[in-house]
């Protein structure tokens, strides 16, 4: 059974909203055999332009479920955010099954997390992958990365940080903002 640790910014959270979050990602439980001990962490935002945020990740031993969403309605935005957990998890059962079959060798330990009897699989179409490129990683440092990413129209760029010779991706946020992802 997941805990869950539900904080607020701006807002209140109440015995009702913490009870329609419980509910709601609660459903959650009936992808799994044997519900992992996993504290779903939720995160309710309210601006002052009346929209309201709800983030919630649950790490799990095989996966961490991450999702986010925006809209005028609290409720609303908790729906959604279910919503977008309940599709990475089929597609996630999905692939662990696929593997499964191309294998014939039960790929063990994550597919024991997942009930056999939930839901329907996903449909590959949704996780071909339908273009393949090859490239070479230039040095450079973050500020040129973004420079190269801006002027390819990109929503990300890959590149070889000219000081640690590791590979970054720099990534344009929904903020407008930037982003760097650094690899070890």
């Amino acid at each position: 059974m997941f805990k869950y640790n539900v904080r607020g910014e701006n807002i209140e959270v109440t015995q009702a909203i913490r009870d329609y979050v419980e509910k709601k990602v609660g459903k959650l439980e009936r992808y799994f055999t044997d519900v992992p001990d996993a504290t779903a962490h939720v995160n309710l935002k309210v601006y002052t332009e009346k929209t309201a945020k709800v983030e919630v990740t649950i790490p799990l031993p095989y996966l961490v479920l991450r999702a986010e969403e925006t809209s005028p309605d609290l409720y609303a935005s908790i729906d959604l955010v279910v919503d977008k957990l309940e599709r990475q998890i089929r597609k996630f059962k999905t692939k662990i099954n696929r593997k499964s079959r191309e294998t014939a060798v039960n790929t063990a330990d994550a597919a024991v997390l997942f009930n056999e009897e939930s839901g329907e699989e996903e449909t590959s179409s949704e996780l071909d992958i339908v273009r393949t490129k090859r490239l070479s990683l230039k040095p450079m440092d973050s500020e040129e990365a973004v420079l190269q990413m801006n002027m390819l129209g990109h929503n990300f760029f890959i590149f070889e940080d000219a000081e640690t010779n590791g590979t970054s991706i720099v990534y344009r946020r929904k903020d407008g903002k930037y982003g760097l992802i650094e690899t070890n």
